[in-house]
């Protein structure tokens, strides 16, 4: 057995157990031939990791250990520096939001986002699906109007011209969506001094994310859900404790098929916020269950 094949199997074995929901997968071919970096490969990529993620784990597993010379298979990377994050203080970052943003409801239209704002969220995101520029300008405004008076923060999904038009408190972008905006979008984009929160959904997304500078940064989705088909699997508790982790200085929200009863759960990984969607606009009293879910989450609002 060579050094980097036990290696592997210490890794597998420190960590079989918190990700034995997730199948063995092929290992991506090696962009190295460091033994640290090979044995991480193999190890994340039998943990269930996707390519593009074990590429990324493999990497900050090699980087650690010729920055402390020390392999560690029990411990699970996450200092920011081994995975190559931006250095803080940030050199062109979006503007800031809370590091924790509460309660973070996701709704489909300017009166939902009114009644949920009303009832005491902290964050509410318009959701508003269409492919006619008139009516999205429309229900942008009026989710604006609709937080007028309230304390909470408003982030418009998608459209993030629209955003700014009207005056919204930030957006929030898909990763294709960031993926596809021009250098120069970007830079238009933090310049209005909008707010930008970015979904990812995996190691590698995170270190895109991590590109821009967001405000925040979303992780998920955490369980199933029906609400969107997702590119890929539901990431689970323990993969959303290590991302928290490592990006310890962003705020995060957690996000994906999330009720009350995981609450907990979700907030112990030490994640700073936590969105629901159908768990507020499927409830039979919406404004009963976000007194429930604020209460679950210790009443958390913005630290303004």
């Amino acid at each position: 057995m060579t050094e980097s094949t036990a290696l592997a199997r210490d890794i597998e074995r420190a960590h079989a157990a918190k990700f034995s929901a997730f199948a063995p997968l092929p290992a991506p071919a090696p962009e190295s031939d460091a033994p640290v970096y090979r044995a991480a490969l193999a190890a994340c990529s039998t943990l269930g990791f996707i390519a593009q993620d074990a590429q990324v784990l493999a990497h900050a597993w090699q980087a650690r250990w010729e920055r402390t010379g020390s392999s560690a298979p029990d411990l699970w990377p996450s200092v920011a520096q081994d995975f190559g994050l931006q250095p803080r203080p940030h050199v062109a970052p979006f503007a800031a939001c809370p590091q924790q943003l509460g309660l973070y409801a996701v709704l489909p239209d300017a009166a939902w986002v009114g009644r949920m704002a009303r009832a005491g969220v902290p964050t509410v995101q318009l959701r508003f699906k269409s492919d006619d520029a008139t009516a999205i300008a429309h229900e942008v405004r009026a989710a604006v109007d609709a937080v007028a008076g309230t304390p909470a923060l408003l982030f418009i999904n998608d459209h993030w011209r629209e955003a700014i038009t009207a005056g919204a408190y930030g957006a929030h972008l898909g990763q294709e969506d960031l993926d596809a905006l021009s250098a120069a979008e970007v830079q238009e984009l933090r310049a209005s001094d909008l707010r930008l929160g970015v979904s990812t959904h995996g190691y590698a997304e995170m270190l895109r994310a991590d590109a821009v500078q967001p405000s925040y940064i979303a992780l998920g989705a955490v369980f199933p859900t029906t609400l969107k088909r997702m590119a890929t699997a539901p990431q689970g508790v323990a993969r959303l404790q290590g991302y928290a982790a490592l990006l310890r200085d962003y705020p995060t929200v957690a996000i994906g098929g999330i009720g009350a009863e995981q609450f907990r759960e979700i907030l112990d990984t030490g994640v700073g916020s936590v969105a629901v969607v159908r768990a507020l606009v499927a409830a039979q009293d919406p404004e009963a269950e976000a007194v429930r879910l604020l209460r679950a989450m210790g009443s958390v609002a913005p630290n303004l």
